[in-house]
Formats: structure tokens, sequence, C-alpha cells
């Protein structure tokens, strides 16, 4: 079983997972009007975060966050980047469903889809 939430980042300019990416999950809280940290990880040698939160403890509907510290991944590389971090919002209507947030990386663009 996996997380609720899971991510994979490629380094498509380098044409490989992107190892070693440092990355925070977080919600938005309404009340609080701010961002409120559920957890944080690496990428693994895969590219990947697959257990951020338990896969037996569901997830709540609302508006979710995961922000990749892109400047340190490629300063890891010995390159520059114009993003220093990727934030990518999204929102969770149905809780049952698995939700998997991927980022294309370049060190002058990127991209994002709603995975599987």
């Amino acid at each position: 079983m996996k997380s609720p939430i899971t991510t994979h980042v490629l380094d498509t300019a380098a044409g490989k997972p992107a190892a070693g990416v440092h990355v925070r999950l977080q919600i938005w809280s309404d009340a609080a009007k701010e961002w409120k940290k559920l957890t944080e990880g690496e990428t693994n040698a895969d590219g990947r975060i697959t257990d951020w939160l338990p896969a037996d403890k569901p997830i709540a509907a609302g508006v979710y966050r995961v922000r990749f510290d892109v400047a340190a991944y490629y300063k890891k590389c010995g390159q520059s980047t114009f993003f220093p971090h990727v934030p990518i919002v999204f929102e969770i209507r149905d809780a049952t469903q698995h939700y998997h947030v991927p980022l294309l990386l370049s060190p002058y663009g990127y991209s994002t889809y709603r995975g599987s």
C-alpha cells in the first residue's frame, strides 16, 4: 500500500529521475489563513515519494500544496535554475481516491499533471 498522495520527479533535461529533491506537502487552513505542513521528504533514487502519509489513514478534502526545492537539487547537480521552488496547488474533493502529482523538471521550465 502507498500513501494517498504521492509524487514523482523526472529531470527531463538529464533524461533521468530526480533523486534527492526535498519536497514538502501542505494543506491550506481556511481558519488560520495559512499553509500547514503535513509532511516532507526527499525523492528516492527513482525520483519518487510514495510513503508520505499512512496508506490506511484517509486524507481530508481540501486544498493541498506540494512544494519542490528545485534550487537545492540543481545546486547538487552543479547547475543553476530559474525556478528556486516549484509549488503545485491542487484540490482534493474525493478523499477516497489516490492522488499522484508528478513533476517534469528542467532548469528553465517544468510541467505537471494529475497522474495515477
